[in-house]
């Protein structure tokens, strides 16, 4: 089974990518951004705000498709800075039961898609008939 999925808001955009795809079992999600919905805007308020809102664009996406958070098992990030690097876990642990956080990659970066300070992608089991 391959599922390529896109909301409403991003197809309004018209990324040339998928929000999501669907692979057997497995929801791969595109790295999100700190971006309002349906926009290339981000947020302000620095990198607490950017987080917050990339973990509640993620979270859309999972809400979407029928999942949370805790169907998460795999997560990649992203920082424009690492010096950032604990700022952005304190957001991004108050999203996850603090026994089931999911396997992690954290790597700096060059330069984010639309100046951002945070990027992230996540990979979800959706194991279950929809």
């Amino acid at each position: 089974m391959l599922e390529f999925i896109n909301s409403p808001e991003s197809k309004a955009v018209k990324l040339p990518f998928s929000q999501a795809v669907r692979v057997g079992d497995v929801l791969y999600l595109s790295g999100a951004l700190g971006s309002r919905p349906g926009t290339l805007e981000l947020v302000a308020g620095g990198m607490e705000a950017e987080a917050r809102q990339t973990m509640e664009n993620i979270g859309a996406v999972l809400k979407e498709n029928g999942l949370g958070f805790a169907d998460v098992f795999k997560c990649t990030v992203m920082l424009a800075d690492m010096s950032k690097w604990a700022e952005f876990n304190k957001v991004y642990v108050s999203y996850f039961d603090p026994d089931r956080l999911p396997a992690r990659s954290a790597f700096g970066a060059n330069g984010l898609a639309l100046g951002a300070q945070v990027e992230l992608e996540c990979w979800a089991y959706i194991g279950k008939p929809r």
